[in-house]
């Protein structure tokens, strides 16, 4: 059978073309591919990059600028030569610093703050040992006068500005007293400039090494050796040796007191020297507090002639007292001074003692002769 011509006209098209570019397209078929090209690259990367994101959530915040106006996202621990200049930048519109507290005691002008629109700078001139420390910034979230820390947009970083003259960060002063308390662990703070020096802690008299066994005593080059669980066989006088390519080098003495007071508020007493005054009298009254050698107390007075405005003095002073079997303790007193006794001064004197743990009122009469 022979087809008639016309039919070639009309098939022959159809088998030359190539049917992708004249086949209609079925519905949807364009979005099948796509969305296939879409989804298989990004689904992995989206969860890469948001695990990515929490790990550094808490260090996201602070970088430290480089040469060129680089940034580099800051360890837990940093090294860097004494003399550097360092800028540290930490993002958000409220941020609140925290730096080696000496900085802020001396005033230092090497330091300077500045909150920007859209981060706070740090920077330190001329670097020294003694500026090794924690250096850490976070947001502040604020509503009215009340402000709180924000705990998930934080940094922190501890530097070591190494200087190989200066092994030991320097302190203000040559002889520091720490307390051993039995039930808190103590801390020798002789902290190194140069992390991996080798420290050693001594004993003063009998002269010899203290062991550091990693358990009841531990060093950590951040703090100083830790002694966990503080006896009064630890007391005396001790000091570090640090070694570092060169010669050891000796840190400042610390003395070691041992501490047993039972903790609560102020044991407190009071007396006057006499509880008998003629007029024109000179009258003391003495409030007596036994402490912790490192708790503050405060004293408060009330005395006959307060209201009428009685001019009195007082004299406020401490002491460490050694109670023996190597147990040291704080005597606080207060003392109370009426310069001209008379009528008007008869009465009650009251003494209130305050600690952190509380307070305790005392009083004592003095009547006239």
């Amino acid at each position: 059978v022979t087809l008639p011509p016309f039919f070639f006209i009309i098939i022959l098209p159809v088998i030359g073309q190539p049917a992708k570019s004249k086949r209609p397209k079925e519905p949807g078929e364009n979005k099948i591919k796509p969305v296939n090209k879409k989804v298989k690259p990004k689904t992995p990367k989206t969860k890469e990059r948001e695990s990515v994101d929490s790990s550094l959530k808490s260090q996201s915040i602070l970088t430290q600028v480089m040469d060129k106006g680089n940034f580099q996202k800051l360890a837990a621990t940093l090294s860097l030569a004494a003399g550097q200049s360092l800028e540290l930048r930490c993002k958000g519109s409220n941020v609140t610093w925290n730096y080696p507290s000496y900085l802020d005691t001396f005033k230092d002008s090497r330091l300077s703050i500045k909150q920007l629109d859209k981060f706070s700078q740090l920077i330190l001139a001329n670097s020294t040992a003694a500026d090794t420390g924690e250096y850490s910034c976070w947001l502040q979230l604020c509503n009215g006068n009340k402000c709180r820390k924000d705990e998930t947009k934080t940094g922190s970083t501890y530097i070591f500005f190494t200087d190989k003259e200066e092994l030991f960060v320097p302190t203000p002063s040559y002889f520091e007293i720490v307390y051993l308390n039995p039930d808190k662990p103590a801390v020798i703070p002789c902290r190194v400039t140069t992390p991996s020096a080798k420290v050693t802690l001594h004993r003063e008299f009998p002269a010899e090494e203290i062991e550091t066994d990693g358990t009841d005593i531990i060093y950590d080059a951040k703090k100083g050796f830790v002694f966990q669980h503080p006896t009064s066989d630890h007391k005396g006088i001790v000091y570090c040796k640090a070694e570092s390519q060169g010669a050891p080098q000796i840190s400042i003495k610390y003395h070691l007191l041992y501490v047993e007071v039972p903790k609560g508020p102020p044991s407190t007493s009071i007396a006057a020297l006499s509880s008998r005054a003629g007029v024109s009298d000179r009258v003391h009254v003495v409030c007596t507090v036994l402490g912790e050698p490192d708790v503050d107390v405060n004293f408060r007075w009330q005395y006959p002639g307060q209201e009428s405005g009685r001019p009195v003095i007082i004299q406020n002073f401490w002491r460490l007292i050694n109670r023996g079997i190597g147990h040291t303790t704080r005597i606080s007193k207060s003392i109370l001074l009426v310069e001209d006794f008379e009528d008007l001064d008869v009465g009650n004197y009251v003494c209130i003692a305050q600690n952190l743990q509380g307070e305790t009122t005392v009083a004592t009469k003095v009547e006239l002769k």
